[in-house]
């Protein structure tokens, strides 16, 4: 019998980075076909995906305005990144047939629509992926933030930040060959211990609002699928 996934609605977030592959810079084709992939197979099984996707592949706004940019102005041209790494998402999906809309939290209707909270929530309900762009719109506020906070408006049953790592450790398992992963944590823990899992923002929206958050690896073949199934995968927070 095959096993039903455990949970109808997921936002899925996604840092720039996840897009580079082993590249250094952009969005490496090979890696965003695997991933579009990956939601092909949550979408046929029945699984409503909307997802957030970092920019610092493109540009780091928050980097540039250490260096002495403005940073409302670094912000905005985040905000962008997200939107050329949205489409490219789009485009990698739709590729394998599965339809996907681009949702922006700022005016770009030419190529996408705005964002409003009933229509996100019809699209999914009509199977279609939605890519939330653009962050929340607001400089200041990472897409961390935006990942937290489209998760609570859609009533999401779990927000999953997709990493490089299989989840969340008592230390860098790169730097400390001694680190352990954390099978379960619960949010006051992670902001006391200032675990390196989201910004305090993210955490303490889904704490208050009772969001569960998985933390694994995207590099790893059906960890997302695994996950979905309520399987041991990552790091659950609750």
């Amino acid at each position: 019998m095959v096993k039903a996934p455990k949970y109808k609605r997921i936002l899925l977030k996604l840092s720039g980075e996840a897009l580079m592959g082993e590249g250094q810079y952009g969005i490496d084709p090979d890696t965003i076909k695997r991933i579009a992939e990956e939601v092909e197979g949550l979408v046929k099984a029945g699984i409503e995906v909307g997802m957030v996707i970092g920019g610092g592949n493109i540009f780091r706004g928050a980097g540039l305005a250490e260096a002495g940019m403005d940073r409302v102005t670094g912000d905005h041209m985040g905000m962008l990144a997200t939107v050329i790494n949205a489409l490219a998402m789009q485009d990698a999906l739709e590729h394998r047939g599965i339809y996907a809309r681009v949702m922006s939290a700022i005016k770009i209707n030419q190529i996408c629509e705005d964002y409003i909270r009933r229509r996100a929530v019809r699209h999914l309900e009509k199977g279609r992926v939605v890519i939330f762009a653009a962050g929340t719109g607001n400089p200041f506020f990472t897409t961390d933030s935006a990942a937290s906070l489209r998760a609570v408006e859609i009533g999401a049953d779990l927000l999953i930040k997709a990493t490089k790592v299989d989840g969340v450790y008592t230390a860098d398992p790169v730097k400390d060959a001694s680190a352990q992963r954390y099978r379960t944590l619960d949010f006051d823990q992670v902001l006391d211990q200032r675990l390196a899992v989201m910004d305090a923002t993210a955490i303490v929206m889904c704490r208050d609002y009772k969001m569960p958050l998985c933390v694994l690896n995207i590099n790893k073949p059906g960890a997302l699928m695994n996950a979905l199934l309520g399987n041991e995968e990552g790091t659950f927070v609750r």
